[in-house]
């Protein structure tokens, strides 16, 4: 007997129950963001999570709101796509101040922030990032924890590579001046 696989709709994606593993939609498909035990949150990634949730938020006060592992509604090959970025920024002149929904972000966000796990690689990541450039993502941040750098990828230009006190300044994001060094020293991975 042959058995069909079923294709999630963006609707019975949403509807699922939350649980432990972080899923994201992916061709129809829930598929586990961490795909393997080596892929598992550890130390340093969470480090750079909460020192970018820090320094991002600070800056981010008055013009936009600053999410961890918040799910993002686009599109990828004419299909929905939901993926599960570690850190999102989203301005209040495109997902205003007073909205308050406990639901998927309904709109593209200016900037999405991934960090390279054990288990990932960087030519995965950099896919990743280009599919959100084509889903309209102004700009990607993947960041390398055993590098210590933060590669930004731009709709337009090519990739730049960025570390130790090279400036992240932005004219997207105006007013933020922060450095890689600063980041990795937040979070305390650094020497």
């Amino acid at each position: 007997m042959i058995q069909l696989k079923t294709q999630l709709t963006l609707e019975e994606f949403l509807t699922l129950p939350e649980g432990d593993i972080i899923y994201e939609l992916i061709d129809g498909e829930a598929v586990p963001k961490f795909k393997n035990d080596e892929m598992v949150q550890k130390f340093f990634h969470r480090s750079i999570i909460g020192a970018l949730f820090i320094l991002l938020s600070v800056w981010a006060q008055g013009k936009g709101r600053v999410v961890i592992e918040w799910a993002i509604k686009l599109t990828r090959n004419q299909q929905d796509w939901v993926p599960v970025a570690d850190l999102t920024y989203v301005s209040y002149n495109r997902l205003s101040a007073d909205w308050l929904q406990d639901e998927a972000c309904p709109i593209v966000p200016e900037l999405v922030i991934e960090i390279i796990s054990p288990g990932q690689t960087f030519g995965e990541m950099t896919e990743k990032a280009t599919d959100y450039l084509k889903a309209k993502v102004q700009r990607v941040w993947i960041i390398d924890t055993k590098a210590k750098t933060i590669i930004i990828f731009y709709p337009d230009i090519l990739p730049k590579t960025k570390r130790g006190t090279n400036s992240l300044e932005d004219s997207l994001f105006e007013g933020l001046q922060i450095t890689p060094q600063e980041i990795f020293q937040q979070a305390k991975i650094s020497n």
